[in-house]
């Protein structure tokens, strides 16, 4: 509920527990809100305070509507808070915005959970065929931008800050959320003041590797440190600008101490946000699969069900005519210097690349992204029309139509009469599909849609 209005407003009521909440405003916070999280599990009840101005907010408790007394002052430090309450009494809660109050800041100590050392960004383990060509190639990071991880850790706190938004209501996260491969299980992803983004935001697993190191589904960015930047600027999708930004990050105790730590001083600059923040997605790395594991050991721990789907994409055997290995090879399961065109209509209402060049011959060009974590990175394609593996599969197998620019390896290759350029047709049998979409699972690595590393590192309370 709104709180532009100075009357207290009864906000929740949770009568199984004999709580209620209410929120009495002293100066306008627009969608400050407060309620009761009610207990699960060992976990008592908890009053959540959601404020996106991040302010503090004085907690008070009553039995009697009149007699109040604090439980403690709140500081918000990403939009959000909770404070555990015993659950044995019968209370009500209140949470007041006093101005002569407003003065906590927010320290690396109490806005963020992260460990006495850092994490290790900057030395992953990486399976010995990382090492050598073709995905040694692969490789887009900069020697001007090598990770640190002093660096990654400020990228990760940048990453998830809602700060990043004009409104402070998104942050990079909420259209890369971990838990489903770093993207948006939203077809369409919903911007700081509710519009929706034109495509599908693109799962991160080893971004880092990518051959032609443009980024974006019409590589309009030359580069990931470019990338980073263009979110926080566009109207749609976070509507800041680079001085408001720089200007606000640089208020926040907590930013001028890890920038420090970071770049040796505290100025916060648009080019160490976009080097930190680059160094943190590089950090996304995806190579702890059952996949992975199968590489060590030919694939012995592999289902004959997905053995079959490595020999079909793969295109092993009798499948030969399977070219999924064409358009994601190597380990990371990404192209090398190509970029294609997948036949997915005719014309293509989005022209990707040559939406930006008006060229007839880049109608239809897109990125290839990895296949790394694919099962968790539903829906699929550019503007995410596929909500399936087994729709994508389908479609490859017999749904990839006529363009002018259609890619190669989706075409009948010549040789083969009047079929010659014609798009591709599988013709696998139901249970090849399933194997194919089996196989295609066995690239999750469910270690990194958990690993607190590249988590959420804002302190909500408890």
């Amino acid at each position: 509920m709104s709180t532009k209005s100075k009357t207290i407003r009864l906000l929740a009521l949770a009568t199984v527990l004999g709580f209620s909440t209410r929120l009495s405003v002293g100066q306008p916070s627009t969608g400050a809100t407060l309620g009761i999280v009610p207990g699960t599990g060992t976990n008592g009840p908890a009053v959540r305070i959601t404020d996106p101005g991040n302010y503090v907010w004085v907690l008070q408790r009553s039995s009697d509507l009149t007699n109040w007394t604090e439980i403690a002052p709140i500081k918000l430090h990403n939009g959000s808070y909770s404070f555990s309450v015993p659950s044995s009494s019968r209370s009500l809660f209140r949470a007041v915005f006093l101005p002569a109050r407003q003065t906590i800041t927010s320290q690396l100590t109490n806005a963020l959970l992260l460990p006495s050392m850092p994490f290790n960004y900057s030395s992953p383990a990486l399976p010995p065929s990382f090492s050598i060509n073709p995905i040694l190639a692969q490789d887009n990071m900069p020697a001007t931008n090598v990770t640190s991880d002093t660096g990654a850790a400020l990228g990760r706190v940048l990453f998830y800050d809602k700060r990043l938004s004009t409104n402070q209501t998104v942050s990079c996260s909420s259209c890369h959320l971990q838990a489903n491969g770093f993207s948006d299980p939203r077809r369409f992803s919903v911007g700081f003041n509710g519009g929706l983004t034109g495509r599908n935001s693109m799962g991160l697993s080893n971004a880092r590797w990518y051959q032609r190191v443009k980024f974006f589904w019409d590589e309009r960015a030359a580069t990931l440190e470019d990338q980073t930047l263009r979110p926080i600027q566009d109207s749609l999708e976070m509507g800041m600008t680079l001085t408001a930004l720089t200007n606000r990050l640089a208020a926040e105790p907590f930013y001028t101490n890890l920038f420090a730590q970071t770049f040796g001083t505290p100025e916060v600059t648009s080019e160490r946000i976009s080097r930190a923040l680059a160094q943190f997605v590089r950090s996304i790395v995806s190579v702890q699969s059952k996949y992975d594991v199968g590489v060590t050991m030919n694939f012995a721990n592999f289902t004959a069900q997905e053995n079959l789907g490595r020999q079909i994409f793969f295109g092993q055997g009798t499948f030969a005519h399977v070219t999924c290995v064409r358009c994601h090879g190597t380990d990371n399961f990404v192209p090398g210097g190509g970029i294609f065109n997948n036949g997915l209509e005719n014309p293509y209402v989005d022209k990707g690349v040559g939406a930006l060049t008006g060229q007839p011959q880049d109608e239809g060009l897109f990125k290839v992204p990895s296949l790394r974590n694919i099962e968790l990175t539903a829906p699929y394609m550019h503007d995410g029309r596929f909500a399936t593996l087994e729709r994508v599969v389908e479609f490859y197998d017999s749904g990839v139509v006529t363009h002018p620019n259609l890619s190669g390896p989706l075409r009948v290759p010549p040789g083969n009469g009047p079929a010659s350029g014609t798009p591709l047709r599988l013709n696998l049998t139901p249970q090849q599909q399933a194997a194919l979409v089996a196989f295609m699972k066995t690239l999750t690595d469910t270690n990194l849609a958990a690993d607190p590393k590249l988590s959420d590192p804002f302190n909500y309370g408890n």
